[in-house]
């Protein structure tokens, strides 16, 4: 790793920076403005919320990069369930972006997480983002969300132990945490308490609309 690079837990001292640097990464990404500062703000005291696996990334002394995780299950037919992991929000400030940043903050995680116990990741998210990052479609481990044989194309699987999936069908079972998002008010709210910034449509939005509500089919 470069050595003007740090990996480190974060502090009640970083929230506020890691806030504004969510905010700033998916600022008009997803939709015009964003929420995700909100949801970060709001997991660390939720119950499933794991600080252990909760870093910052430092490029020079500053806060550059974040990645956090809350808990998530697998169900199989039988009712069985299985704890795993759910990463995210996962954010790079868009002037360090395309440095492989983020794929540094996977890989530590994934390194601590290992040592925890876990053995699989399940999120949605952009595939083009993590497809280099040890990711695939749930398809291909039989994960399924919403609805038996429904496989959403943004829904990826990534086996932080090989074969830690047996192939058996699972029904991914996410954390409520970012629930608090549905609270538009409370978002605004919050997001009132930050520096202006003009809310607009960006094409990434209708991408990952297209991502968000596609599944992949048999």
């Amino acid at each position: 790793m470069n050595e003007d690079i740090i990996i480190r837990r974060e502090m009640e001292k970083d929230y506020r920076a890691v806030e504004e640097l969510t905010r700033e990464s998916f600022w008009n990404v997803y939709k015009p403005g964003a929420d995700e500062h909100y949801y970060v703000h709001m997991m660390r005291s939720h119950p499933d919320f794991i600080p252990e696996l909760d870093f910052v990334l430092e490029q020079g002394g500053r806060i550059v990069g974040s990645i956090l995780y809350t808990k998530a299950w697998l169900g199989d037919e039988s009712g069985q369930r299985k704890e795993i992991l759910s990463c995210g929000p996962l954010c790079v400030h868009p002037a360090f972006q395309r440095k492989k940043l983020g794929k540094l903050l996977i890989e530590h995680s994934f390194a601590v997480a290992r040592e925890m116990g876990y053995d699989v990741n399940v999120n949605f998210g952009n595939p083009g983002n993590y497809m280099t990052r040890g990711f695939v479609s749930c398809k291909k481990k039989n994960v399924c969300a919403f609805a038996w044989d429904n496989y959403p194309t943004a829904l990826l699987v990534a086996e932080l132990i090989p074969g830690a999936l047996d192939g058996r069908p699972w029904m991914f079972i996410p954390s409520t945490a970012a629930d608090c998002c549905e609270d538009a008010a409370a978002v605004e709210a919050f997001d009132a308490t930050f520096p202006s910034k003009e809310k607009a449509w960006a094409p990434s939005q209708e991408e990952f609309y297209i991502y968000s509500h596609s599944s992949v089919v048999r």
